[in-house]
């Protein structure tokens, strides 16, 4: 039974809403299910519930023919049992799924075609082979194909039983496939260099020569007394923090409802910080215009999902500690439910120093920081995504995503291309970007908030200040959507914080919470370039926009086969007011991947984040009530 309106779908549900457009649409064995989601109910639905009260099931859904190949968008009520729409999207294709990239490879493996394009050369093996479907950008798709459903392929090449494709590109060798007949429409055979002898193995028993440290001592992490946080369902409170766990096929995870805990002039209560958090968008360009790579633009949630990429996690290995898991349960394209065993990790880690001082006198006040993380992890064909929301003690979020897997490669002949780096012999790894889009649905401390711009400026030298010492905050309200379109400046120290300028705090300053973002970076690209045009959410830092229930997707709700960017250019040109109202930031942050040798063959993590910052949001330190650590200290 559903505790709570913002539970994820169940197994039972999926299946519901399946039959239901089976019964009542004809949606056949020819169909396939991109997308089954739940239909989060309005904000003041969620605000007002309390544990008892009916709740409304609603699920919206993506589907298509394979015979017709355009997708519909449904919304059904799993409480009614009834189709509330049925709309058809022509023009458009749906996310791709997993179901069709496993088949891609099976059909092409089999091809006559294939065979014999992959005995020429020399591969005849099959077994070894990996054939790995991506998605279309639009402007890239072989003339006469735009309106069919496409994929282009990778071939990959393990040299051993278990070994490592990404280690070996079969280069110059590409198959173009309709993706609903699973048709061979194109095989782009061209000249390649000379396979080189590469050194791609990482797993311990297939790298020759290779000795494992001897001095690493076993580390433990107990708490003998148990954990410190409670989950109720997929409610979880963790000291001054409460928070939902939702879960879907595009975003991954997602977290409803977070506030803190914080005593006023009424007693203690829960003041809200955000309405919803999750990632809205991944795009990946690859920044080489060779043959192999120019098509190399992923749009990681929007054409696949981070949820149907998540992989289950691992005691000792994902999770150290004290580890409580939860599950997460999703669809296949037939609509059948599958249950992705420990998708979410709930655990604390010790943060070091909260805070400390040593007085004059030689006395010291010392607390050590603790914070709750939550984390999943997707693997996205070579790469690996691990994601962590993580609260402390001191009212901070911090977002951070690490990014590791395998780099792809090319081999080359003579001299490498200047697009990439040499990680092994006559081998690159092409240089490349990581943008994510955060979609934080704020809500400090009630509904109305307003997002604060400041800037930090050097006072000339004068009378007021003969040393040239002062520093001011130069500080604005943005007011619509036009003024939104944010960059950093590392030259003024420029900030964003949302602020609720309904309310005020001790001090007589509207209580906030301030971005952090230390992982944005900007395109570096022509405006021409057609991954640009398909994912013009990228070209700046931060937006804001006024909240609108069907404005999710940043890029678009239809990525795969995309044109042009269908998401935030385009809402943003209604030029709304943002200030005193709902709104929503979208933060683009990530990783710009100039690669090096010491990501080969199996890259260590590479780090991006980005934090929410208390900023008058409490009257004074809200860590001071933490304990000392008794009788650890010494």
């Amino acid at each position: 039974m559903t505790a709570h309106p913002l539970d994820p779908l169940t197994a039972e549900e999926f299946r519901a809403a399946a039959a239901l457009l089976r019964r009542e649409r004809g949606v056949d064995e020819r169909w396939r299910f991109a997308s089954i989601e739940l239909r989060e109910p309005a904000k003041d639905v969620v605000r007002a519930f309390r544990a008892g009260d009916p709740i409304r099931r609603e699920a919206r859904v993506t589907c298509w023919s394979r015979d017709e190949g355009t997708p519909y968008k449904a919304l059904v009520s799993l409480t009614e049992d009834a189709v509330l729409s049925w709309e058809a999207v022509p023009g458009r294709q749906a996310n791709m799924t997993l179901d069709e990239w496993r088949e891609a490879h099976e059909v092409l493996i089999r091809h006559p075609d294939v065979v014999s394009a992959l005995a020429r050369r020399d591969i005849t093996d099959l077994d070894l082979v990996l054939i790995d479907t991506w998605a279309y950008g639009d402007s890239l798709i072989p003339d006469g194909l735009q309106e069919r459903r496409v994929g282009w392929t990778d071939v990959w090449r393990r040299s051993v039983p278990g070994g490592n494709p990404y280690a070996h590109p079969v280069m110059g060798l590409h198959f173009v496939v309709d993706l609903n007949t699973m048709e061979l429409l194109a095989v782009e055979d061209t000249p390649a260099p000379v396979q080189a002898a590469v050194s791609g193995e990482y797993v311990p028993a297939l790298v020759p020569g290779l000795s494992l440290r001897t001095d690493i001592r076993a580390l433990e992490i107990t708490q003998p007394e148990g954990v410190s946080f409670t989950l109720d369902g997929n409610e979880l409170r963790w000291q001054n923090w409460t928070m939902r766990l939702g879960f879907n096929h595009r975003e991954g995870l997602v977290l409803h409802r977070v506030g803190y805990t914080d005593a006023g002039p009424g007693g203690r209560r829960v003041r809200p910080v955000a309405h919803r958090m999750s990632f809205a968008e991944m795009v990946v360009p690859y920044r080489d215009p060779s043959p192999d790579h120019y098509r190399r633009t992923a749009f990681d949630i929007g054409e696949w999902g981070l949820g149907f990429m998540t992989t289950s996690l691992e005691l000792g290995c994902d999770c150290l500690g004290e580890i409580t898991y939860v599950d997460a349960v999703l669809h296949d394209s037939r609509g059948e439910p599958y249950t992705i065993r420990n998708a979410i990790c709930l655990h604390e880690e010790d943060d070091g120093v909260l805070w400390k001082h040593v007085d004059a006198a030689g006395g010291a006040e010392v607390r050590r920081s603790r914070r709750m993380v939550v984390s999943f992890h997707a693997t996205v064909a070579n790469y690996e995504y691990l994601t962590y929301w993580r609260f402390y003690q001191d009212g901070t979020i911090e977002c951070e995503v690490r990014a590791t897997g395998i780099m792809v490669t090319s081999t080359f002949d003579d001299a490498p291309p200047p697009y990439g780096t040499v990680v092994d012999e006559r081998t690159y790894a092409p240089f490349h970007q990581h943008f994510v889009v955060a979609r934080l649905d704020m809500e400090v401390d009630g509904r109305d908030n307003s997002v604060v711009v400041s800037e930090s400026q050097a006072v000339p030298v004068s009378p007021d200040n003969p040393h040239g010492l002062a520093l001011v905050q130069r500080s604005r309200v943005l007011e619509r959507e036009s003024e939104a379109r944010q960059d950093p400046d590392w030259s003024t120290q420029r900030s964003w914080k949302v602020v609720n300028r309904g309310r005020r705090n001790r001090l007589g300053t509207a209580p906030g919470y301030e971005l952090v973002a230390p992982s944005a970076f900007p395109v570096i690209a022509d405006p021409a370039a057609s991954f640009r045009q398909r994912a013009q959410v990228i070209d700046h830092a931060l937006w804001v926009t006024a909240f609108d229930e069907d404005e999710r997707w940043p890029a678009g709700e239809f990525c795969n086969q995309s044109r042009t960017d269908e998401g935030l250019p385009r809402w943003t040109k209604a030029d709304r007011s943002i200030a005193d109202t709902d709104i929503v930031l979208w933060h683009v942050f990530g990783i710009h991947h100039i690669t090096r040798p010491e990501d080969w063959p199996v890259m260590p993590v590479d780090v991006a984040s980005f934090r929410l910052r208390p900023v008058g949001f409490f009257d004074r330190n809200p860590a001071l009530d933490v304990p000392p650590t008794p009788g650890r200290c010494h």
